[in-house]
């Protein structure tokens, strides 16, 4: 039997990476799947490949969000997944000393406020059946500190946090509306491409990304996938308020001999 049959998705960020991937996983497993983008091209193409409703959103937007519940006032599940790094246009570094107040406004707006709002709407969407699933993609990022990205690692953090009241919150209304975030660390998705290039050093850069991770590697979209179809079905019924990390170990401490 499929996992999430005929459940109401909700996949913010699916035009690519993760949040396509998580799309796929959720059709596979027999949802009826809203993938909603800021790229309104780049989104109808995917969500036309992958066979689904596709409705454009700008996270950052309450106007967008507004449109959204409107035309989807109950759905079951909402993976909020959309977010930037702060470094798609700039490669400045963002750290605490130098970072200009617009690049941390403007990654806080995406991922801490398009946050916010997606779990206010889902909350919305939920209450009346008393139930769902809300879950966050944060990152390993979220759970240290990031020198040279302050604003992402900010807000990655701020998700995390945020997670957690919304969990507590619902159970104080009695919902069994769950709220969880996802962590991963490296996942090999478009955003890397750029750093990682297309000649015979990509080998050797991608293995140096991920020297310091005991499992020595990237992870995929699809494993980050995997998780969020678990939270999003009934066996993740009594998980709520809770973090899961994707790291490859690299949270666990270091694999090195010791000496």
């Amino acid at each position: 039997m499929q996992k999430l049959n005929d459940m109401l998705c909700v996949v913010t960020g699916g035009a690519r990476g993760i949040g396509e991937a998580v799309c796929a996983a959720f059709l596979a497993e027999g949802a009826r799947v809203i993938l909603t983008d800021i790229d309104q091209t780049a989104g109808a193409v995917t969500a036309d490949r992958l066979g689904c409703e596709f409705h454009r959103l700008d996270v950052a937007s309450e106007a967008d969000w507004t449109a959204l519940q409107d035309q989807h006032p109950a759905i079951d599940v909402l993976v909020n997944n959309a977010g930037i790094t702060g470094f798609e246009t700039a490669t400045a570094p963002h750290d605490p000393e130098t970072a200009s107040l617009a690049d941390w406004r403007r990654v806080h707006a995406v991922n801490t406020d398009g946050c916010f709002l997606g779990c206010r709407y889902a909350l919305q969407a939920m209450k009346a059946r008393g139930s769902g699933s809300i879950i966050n993609i944060s990152s390993r990022s979220g759970m240290v500190g990031i020198p040279g990205a302050a604003a992402y690692a900010a807000s990655k953090a701020a998700i995390r946090n945020h997670t957690k009241s919304v969990a507590l919150y619902a159970a104080q209304q009695g919902w069994r509306i769950r709220c969880n975030s996802v962590h991963p660390a490296a996942v090999l998705t478009p955003m890397w491409e750029p750093m990682l290039g297309t000649g015979p050093e990509r080998e050797a850069t991608m293995a140096a990304l991920v020297a310091d991770t005991p499992l020595k590697r990237f992870g995929t979209p699809e494993e980050v996938a995997a998780l969020c179809v678990y939270l999003a079905s009934p066996e993740s019924a009594y998980m709520t308020g809770t973090e899961l990390t994707l790291d490859g170990g690299l949270l666990a401490g270091s694999a090195a001999s010791p000496g």
